[in-house]
């Protein structure tokens, strides 16, 4: 696996959303910058052995 695809949307209660497309993870944050790096936390702590890159889908922002 090269890379994992989020689709990102704006949070109702403010902040964005990443939710991956084709495997179960999911985080959260007040910025996208932060957003970012919740990313690569949620991605290490999903995979034991591998770290995929990710790509960033902004959904209706």
């Amino acid at each position: 696996m090269d890379k994992i695809t989020f689709l990102i949307e704006r949070a109702e209660e403010g902040g964005f959303n990443a939710r991956a497309i084709n495997q179960s993870i999911f985080t959260q944050a007040e910025t996208l910058a932060l957003l970012e790096i919740n990313i690569a936390d949620a991605i290490e702590c999903h995979f034991d052995d591998i770290r995929p890159g990710f790509e960033l889908k902004l959904v209706d922002l």
